[in-house]
């Protein structure tokens, strides 16, 4: 079922909104009461800008922490291979000197004279070929650990320049948006100057009054019998003046100002009194 707010034909300003109301087609609509409707639907429009910008450098710093967990990973595998290449380049230094050490030992296997210091020296050439194993072994965890290494590089530099894409796309999107909100945001304000122009003072305080204490919602449907915001019952003489829409009528429980939707009906759209 289509509804619509029919426009006040005093109310000549572009900024005023569409709004989900129709007053019936045999009774005219309370003009303030109209232009609260389209005053409260402009002030909800506007705290919604203003929160979406407020929440705006958030994102952005959350986009920055993403990236600076992303450069901190990248930065961190960097850190593991320059140590392993550190770690290996020592390996091999401590190799070359006892592979140098057993040749050594070797050449001077035929200088020596007794059998005692044959067998000293087979003992400390074992020794020394153990340990060469040992250092091998190591250089090959080391060429293992590099190609493992390797890979997570790979994958933590991509991951990196991938979201640090992403963050400068999303950055240049959350400014278009902020002008745009912006943008938004003075449109509104200009159309609530426009019908603020428009309402009486004491509608005007009542409005004001009421959004104070109420969370910036001072107008809300009645339905059913109830105010559809606190959703407390109303009395039968109330829901039926509210149903006329020919005055300010407030919900006794939250003291909203109150309007009706009736069903739609035939006949040409009326203009408020």
């Amino acid at each position: 079922m289509s509804r619509r707010l029919i426009r006040n034909p005093e109310f000549t300003s572009e900024f005023t909104l569409t709004f989900s109301l129709q007053p019936p087609a045999f009774l005219p609509m309370h003009a303030d009461l109209q232009y609260l409707i389209q005053l409260q639907d402009l002030d909800t429009a506007a705290d919604r800008a203003r929160r979406r910008i407020a929440d705006i450098p958030t994102v952005q710093e959350a986009l920055d922490a993403r990236l600076a967990d992303r450069s901190s990973a990248l930065a961190a595998v960097k850190a593991r291979i320059e140590a392993s290449q550190a770690e290996r380049r020592e390996t091999e230094k401590e190799l070359a000197a006892i592979q140098t050490r057993l040749s050594r030992y070797k050449g001077q296997l035929l200088e020596l004279k007794t059998n005692k210091e044959y067998q000293a020296m087979q003992k400390e050439m074992t020794v020394a070929e153990r340990e060469v194993r040992a250092h091998e072994d190591k250089l090959i965890e080391h060429m293992e650990r590099a190609e493992s290494s390797s890979a997570e590089l790979q994958a933590a530099d991509a991951a990196f320049k991938a979201d640090q894409a992403d963050a400068i796309s999303a950055r240049k999107a959350l400014e278009t948006e902020r002008n745009h909100l912006q943008r938004e945001l003075e449109t509104l304000l200009a159309g609530r100057a426009a019908i603020v122009a428009n309402l009486s003072s004491q509608a005007l305080m009542l409005f004001e009054r009421i959004a104070h204490g109420r969370k910036g919602i001072a107008v809300a449907e009645a339905r059913g019998g109830l105010c559809t915001l606190c959703h407390v019952r109303l009395r039968p003489q109330i829901f039926n003046e509210v149903r006329r829409n020919d005055g300010l009528h407030q919900c006794d429980s939250c003291t909203r100002i109150l309007y009706y939707v009736p069903a739609e009906s035939s006949g040409a759209p009326p203009q408020p009194s």
